[in-house]
């Protein structure tokens, strides 16, 4: 079948890939082809398969409209491929395809994509599909002989994983780059995207997964109806080197109840596990009293947390012996409830992402401020969490070498400039009590606690920028008690940045307290529960 009539058969019309991992239950060449035979009767205008034993049954079994044909591979770098031999081509016309696709990405060509793509087209005179990941790729492909390209690698590249989600304007761009027809194909999952598809300007449409594989597709419903009932409660607490605070929130409407803060008692790790106990008890308690159902329990806590086991990884100063400490046992016990432990600057932005001022962003960073500093930040609309979970260590960034003495016994962290104390000893020989008492004072306009605000704030403005020219976030939201009712900070920060942040404004970064209020940690210890259980 020469490519003008494979291409006429389907314009504007659907491919159906068949296909199945081995662990899936319908992983099997005699499987695939029923399912092709299926898609076929349904309407489907050719079909997509891997291998040529499964190209091969699916002919046997009756299928005689074109086939898109492919060859997965596990490279000795343990790459996965797409079709990277000329053999793996040839046996593939042999079975019976009537197309062949292959990796024409950065990493296909580095496997001589390109040679490959020649040699089929030449040597077996079969029309070729470049399957690719960037308009750029296209582009290469279609000047090196491809028929058409198809935009199946887009996401599973090092240079793309950020786009997880059906991009029609990406189609688009595509069409109107390329000079060869364009086949949409990854991650549509309804009828409405692939009429998007077409509208954007794609030539056809490939739908897998949400056609052939049961197991997907039951695993979207199930989670779809693994939603909240409405009586459901979260029991939330933040756990900070200066005060607990606890509540619930009511997982269907987000709305929170917070109980009273207690101090953090800091005479030791049981003493301060027995007080978490008591806390999330009386928490679990006063929710059952409202007529809730208290199903899980979240912990925002200082220190870096092994998300699975709810243990503290790595300590902090601000709390006694916390290494080791186990967080999530110790509620779980508690309240009978499955409990999920998240460091507090991690826990702030998803709650930021879930309740506040981010819901519609991908990018930004979030800053806690109080006895400690903490960040988390979402970069392309996932959470930065590290390679061991550390990620948010904000507070250690170095802003004056050789600087103030820091409780992670290094010296001129960010924590020991522009925290809580570090604006106490600014403003000496003047003495407050505390930040709170400070911040007041500087509200009312005494010159000293003014002062000694700006001073920590230009060198948070320091630890900003850096992260800033490292990550590019639309926004910087701050929480806790240093950041709230505080503006001769942000308008200092602001300032700050904009003569230390290179294109201050062409970035557009909004400079922000969180509108969560107080309770910012409470409601991001929840978000981390809600996320993890539904």
């Amino acid at each position: 079948m020469n490519i003008p009539t494979a291409l006429r058969l389907i314009q504007g019309r659907l491919i159906v890939s068949c296909q199945a991992w081995e662990d899936d239950p319908f992983h099997g060449s005699e499987n695939m082809a029923l399912f092709a035979r299926a898609a076929v009767e349904g309407g489907a205008a050719a079909i997509r398969a891997n291998s040529p034993a499964d190209v091969r049954a699916i002919r046997q079994a009756g299928v005689t409209v074109p086939i898109l044909a492919i060859q997965k591979r596990t490279m000795p770098d343990g790459r996965l491929l797409i079709t990277p031999t000329f053999e793996d081509a040839r046996l593939l016309m042999d079975a019976g395809a009537t197309a062949i696709a292959l990796d024409c990405t950065a990493r296909g060509r580095s496997y001589g994509a390109i040679d490959r793509l020649r040699a089929i087209r030449e040597s077996l005179g079969a029309p070729v599909a470049a399957d690719i990941a960037t308009v750029e790729e296209a582009v290469a492909a279609a000047g090196a002989g491809a028929d058409f390209v198809l935009s199946t690698l887009r996401g599973y590249t090092d240079d793309t994983v950020q786009f997880r989600e059906f991009d029609s304007p990406f189609i688009a761009e595509l069409a109107r780059a390329t000079p060869v027809p364009v086949i949409a194909e990854g991650r549509i999952q309804t009828p409405e995207q692939a009429r998007a598809a077409i509208a954007a300007g794609a030539f056809a449409v490939v739908v897998g997964s949400a056609i052939t594989r049961p197991r997907d597709i039951t695993a979207r419903f199930a989670a779809a109806l693994q939603t909240p009932a409405s009586n459901a409660a979260i029991v939330a607490i933040d756990l900070g080197g200066s005060a607990i605070k606890a509540g619930f929130v009511v997982a269907s409407t987000g709305e929170l109840v917070a109980e009273e803060p207690v101090r953090t008692e800091k005479s030791s790790r049981d003493a301060l596990l027995a007080q978490l106990r008591d806390v999330a008890a009386a928490a679990a308690q006063g929710a059952r009293a409202r007529g809730l159902s208290p199903t899980a329990a979240g912990v925002a806590t200082a220190g870096w947390v092994d998300a699975k086991s709810g243990t503290i990884v790595y300590g902090t100063a601000n709390l006694p012996d916390w290494s080791g400490a186990p967080v999530g046992p110790a509620v779980a016990e508690a309240t009978g409830l499955r409990t999920f432990v998240e460091n507090d600057a991690l826990a702030f932005a998803q709650a930021e992402k879930r309740f506040g001022a981010a819901r519609d962003l991908d990018n930004f960073l979030c800053i806690t401020l109080g006895t400690g500093i903490g960040g988390g930040a979402y970069v392309n609309g996932r959470l930065a969490r590290g390679a061991a979970s550390m990620a948010g260590a904000f507070g250690h960034l170095v802003v004056s070498p050789n600087g103030a003495q820091c409780t992670c016994g290094q010296r001129g962290c960010l924590e020991a400039h522009a925290g809580a104390g570090a604006m106490l000893r600014y403003a000496r020989p003047a003495r407050y009590r505390t930040a709170r008492v400070l911040i007041a004072t500087a509200n009312g306009g005494e010159s000293r606690a003014r002062a000694a605000i700006r001073s920590a704030a230009r060198f948070l403005a320091q630890g900003c920028a850096g992260a800033i020219h490292l990550l590019d976030p639309k926004a910087i939201i701050l929480s806790g008690g240093v950041a709230q009712d505080n503006p001769i900070l942000i308008d200092e920060l602001t300032r700050e940045l904009s003569q230390r942040v290179i294109a201050w404004d062409q970035r557009g970064i909004s400079v922000s307290v969180s509108r969560l209020g107080y309770h910012a940690g409470v409601l991001g210890a929840a978000a981390v529960a809600l996320e993890r259980m539904f």
